[in-house]
């Protein structure tokens, strides 16, 4: 369960303010709980963790084994935006860092960007392993995925011939139309539906971000879990203490009356790195519109204290940070003493590297509050599925509040086609010939 604290934010704002705030976010959380805001086709996020089917995970494991019996080392997940981010962060954050465990397959993306290298690089691994695909894109025609998905499809095909490509590739699309689910019904590859009323940034505990779970070995049941003890905590308690509440109403009073134009994500391990990618998606694509919102950016600490750390703590005052602390580590090492003494640091003799590492974001919330940056807390005791879920889940339900507070439609994003019919016509695509 996600613990939230403000504390860091009590210098800077007063009670009758952060009252004030609190009564425009419930007006916000009754919009959002009656589905009558902006946006309300694309509320079928708000009950997904209860919703998902057993069925639906079986058949996510069933791939997951069908692909183990051929041998599969290398599953290469295509898509981009919310089509990869929830999954990439799950990943990362559960994952060995530098080890995959014996039987499971290694998880790699592609379809996120247009880098010629980066493509070519992922072939080359293909080349060398047992390749299977994810590609997921509700509409096929994405530019960026739908590139990558042709050559690789082409790859794979070719390596193993089209019927066994077919048992290769699995498609996740809209249920009825598109590009994908054509080439998906002709093919005869294995499928996964895209819920119509769940937008991108929010489909991770849909099989957007399911199946790359159970493909990389990790128990999405006690995500779900996690995700669903979160919304009944939150859909359940309409007051001022609700934690959604209160980080929507924080975070818009530091915004519209403070001057704070910018919310950093932070983290003190590298585990949640995608964690902030994909929070920063969920909330800039989600409040970014009108001329409105607040901007979203990440660090990991303590290595970006050696990098951003000077401007955080001195630059700017327009700033304000949002910490995911985790409190216990799931490793256990000591710094040990050393006789010799030379790199001074047995006064750490006997402590454990996590300790030192919760001394340092004491310490740096201590100095960043002092210098002028208010900070608010999200805690979970460890890194694990369920907490996960509960963050995932935490994050979405704030943002439909706080996005409603602004006045905007949390669930579209219309100026993310701008670029795209200016690229399409560079590219000379046919019926976009204007620029």
């Amino acid at each position: 369960m996600v613990k939230f604290d403000y504390d860091g934010c009590g210098s800077f704002v007063s009670d009758e303010e952060q009252q004030r705030y609190v009564q425009t976010a419930l007006k916000a959380y009754d919009l959002l709980m009656a589905g009558d805001g902006a946006g309300s086709d694309f509320l079928g996020w708000k009950t997904l963790p209860s919703d998902v089917p057993e069925s639906l995970i079986e058949e996510c494991e069933a791939v997951r084994d069908d692909w183990k019996a051929k041998g599969v080392d290398l599953v290469l997940v295509i898509g981009i935006g919310g089509s990869y981010l929830g999954s990439k962060c799950a990943i990362e954050a559960l994952s060995h860092s530098f080890i995959r465990p014996e039987g499971v397959p290694q998880i790699v993306f592609a379809g996120q960007n247009l880098s010629e290298e980066y493509l070519s690089e992922v072939l080359d691994l293909a080349k060398i392993r047992n390749v299977a695909c994810v590609v997921i894109s509700k509409s096929g025609t994405t530019t960026e995925p739908a590139v990558a998905f042709r050559i690789i499809k082409n790859y794979i095909e070719e390596t193993y011939g089209e019927k066994e490509a077919s048992e290769r590739i699995v498609a996740v699309t809209d249920a009825r139309r598109g590009a994908l689910k054509t080439l998906a019904e002709r093919k005869g590859y294995r499928s996964f539906v895209v819920p119509d009323n769940v937008g991108g940034r929010f489909s991770v505990l849909t099989p957007v971000g399911l199946l790359p779970i159970v493909l990389a070995g990790f128990d999405v049941r006690q995500m779900l879990e996690g995700a669903a003890e979160m919304q009944k905590y939150l859909s359940l308690d309409r007051s001022e203490f609700n934690p959604a509440v209160l980080y929507a109403s924080i975070r818009n009073l530091l915004y519209a009356e403070k001057g704070f134009s910018t919310e950093i994500l932070v983290c003190y391990t590298p585990k949640l790195q995608y964690l902030g990618e994909w929070w920063k998606q969920l909330f800039g694509e989600s409040e970014g519109k009108e001329g409105k919102g607040i901007f979203p950016a990440s660090v990991v600490c303590t290595t970006d204290l050696h990098s951003m750390g000077q401007f955080i703590q001195d630059g700017s005052r327009n700033l304000f940070e949002t910490v995911v602390s985790v409190e216990k580590s799931n490793r256990d090492l000591t710094v040990f003493p050393d006789g010799q003494n030379y790199d001074e640091l047995n006064y750490l003799a006997g402590q454990h590297v996590e300790h030192c590492n919760a001394m340092a974001q004491l310490g740096t919330s201590m100095a960043h509050i002092e210098g002028g940056v208010p900070q608010m807390v999200l805690s979970i005791e460890r890194i694990n599925e369920r907490n996960l879920g509960s963050l995932f889940y935490f994050f979405e339900f704030s943002c439909g509040i706080s996005a409603y507070m602004l006045g905007v439609n949390p669930f579209n994003q219309p100026g993310v086609e701008t670029y795209k019919h200016k690229m399409f016509a560079l590219l000379k695509k046919p019926g976009y010939e204007s620029i």
